[in-house]
């Protein structure tokens, strides 16, 4: 495969969907709590409880689909798997404009998840069509869509929202996941050949799923990772307000200034990711995961006794920094260290992993911040990330050797 062929064709079309995706998933988080008071006569505390259990369904799903997904990727290819859950996606977007009470919205948020395909196979397909020397550079551009994606939601949703409706912001996002969908049917190419042995295979239990892999250790190693990351961001992101709120006090710009500081780590990742990926690809990516966990370490600890909210939003930037030399090597390792016919399992997997420690870090951060105060969670998920990076060296000293797989 040369540099000439369709990869970066590929590339460049799932970089624009994982936008949307990341879009679509994160525009209505703001405002969410004030759609479902528009959707039955709710106290303070009832709103609180239906937001959180509706932001936590679709990860709840993801952790139960995610391995079906990856067993159908792997069968039938990433690019079909890829196709169906942007169209699912679409609808399921599109039909929540039209909720008449709180249970709709709940089922269409589950459904969201059981959908919730669409980033891990679009990394799955541009990891097993890229040649594997541009692989770190590819994922790694990748990860900038779905990251920018996450970081424009809130606002592109609060610009929907301002100047049509809440409802309407759901039919026009259901509309751009459409187009991603016709975007890929039409121009994305994947040269899949189904693997006779792939079809004759029964469904299997999640232990025979990991052991099915060649180097079963690395895959596991792998997943905790990524556990700990998400618990590191996600035991973080849900306080970021009430810590900006201590800081400045009472002020009336507090909205504005907390939402600038929770957009900072996006924007550090996006500025880097595509160097980081370009250094792994040339020398080596466990080293820049290496650093990755370094830089995340140095640069959390600060946050957690931060004088004022312009330090605060300094080192959340530099952690976007350090997210970006650990997420896309994360993939890149797991895209090097499994064989091609397994890629859209071991990709779907991470993704459980992924809401594995999406679920356990916004508990822990609320449960923590609670008994001590904000500033403790920061301390806490720097151990975390510590305690990981301890454990990885120890236990994971051939990681290295899936540099130049």
């Amino acid at each position: 495969m040369d540099d000439n062929s369709y990869w970066r064709k590929n590339l460049w079309i799932l970089l624009f969907g994982t936008f949307l995706t990341g879009i679509a998933f994160s525009e209505v988080i703001p405002f969410q709590p004030l759609y479902i008071s528009e959707l039955g006569n709710f106290s303070k505390s009832a709103i609180s409880l239906w937001s959180g259990a509706i932001y936590a369904i679709p990860f709840v799903v993801v952790i139960f689909t995610s391995a079906m997904w990856g067993r159908f990727a792997d069968r039938h290819g990433r690019k079909r798997l890829v196709l169906q859950t942007s169209l699912g996606s679409a609808i399921t977007l599109f039909l929540m404009a039209f909720c008449t009470n709180v249970w709709e919205l709940f089922f269409l948020k589950a459904l969201q998840g059981f959908f919730d395909g669409v980033i891990p196979n679009s990394i799955a397909l541009v990891a097993t069509g890229t040649p594997r020397q541009k692989t770190g550079y590819a994922l790694s551009l990748l990860s900038t869509g779905y990251t920018s994606g996450f970081l424009v939601g809130p606002i592109f949703g609060g610009f929907l929202v301002k100047i049509l409706s809440i409802r309407v912001s759901f039919m026009v996002t259901g509309l751009l996941l459409l187009s991603f969908f016709l975007l890929t049917y039409f121009f994305v190419e994947e040269h899949f050949k189904p693997d006779p042995a792939k079809l004759k295979e029964k469904k299997e239990s999640f232990i025979k799923i990991i052991q099915g892999f060649h180097d079963t250790k690395f895959v596991v190693w792998i997943l905790v990772i990524s556990i700990a990351l998400q618990i590191m961001n996600n035991s973080i992101n849900p306080l970021i307000t009430l810590y900006v709120k201590e800081l400045m006090g009472n002020s009336n710009n507090l909205s504005l200034v907390s939402g600038i500081v929770a957009a900072m780590p996006g924007i550090g990742m996006v500025m880097v990711s595509p160097f980081f990926g370009k250094f792994g690809d040339k020398h080596g990516t466990s080293r820049v995961l290496t650093c990755g966990f370094i830089l995340a370490i140095l640069f959390l600890f600060p946050q957690g006794f931060a004088p004022t909210v312009l330090f605060f939003g300094v080192f959340r930037f530099l952690t976007g920094i350090s997210n970006a030399a650990l997420f896309p090597s994360v993939q890149t390792l797991l895209a090097k260290g499994t064989p091609a016919t397994s890629t859209g399992m071991a990709f779907s997997l991470n993704q459980g992993a992924q809401a594995v420690g999406i679920c356990i870090g916004s508990v822990l951060g609320s449960v923590v911040s609670s008994i001590w105060d904000y500033n403790v969670v920061f301390y806490m998920s720097a151990v975390v990330v510590l305690i990981t990076f301890i454990l990885v060296k120890w236990k994971v000293p051939n990681l290295k050797n899936y540099d130049k797989v």
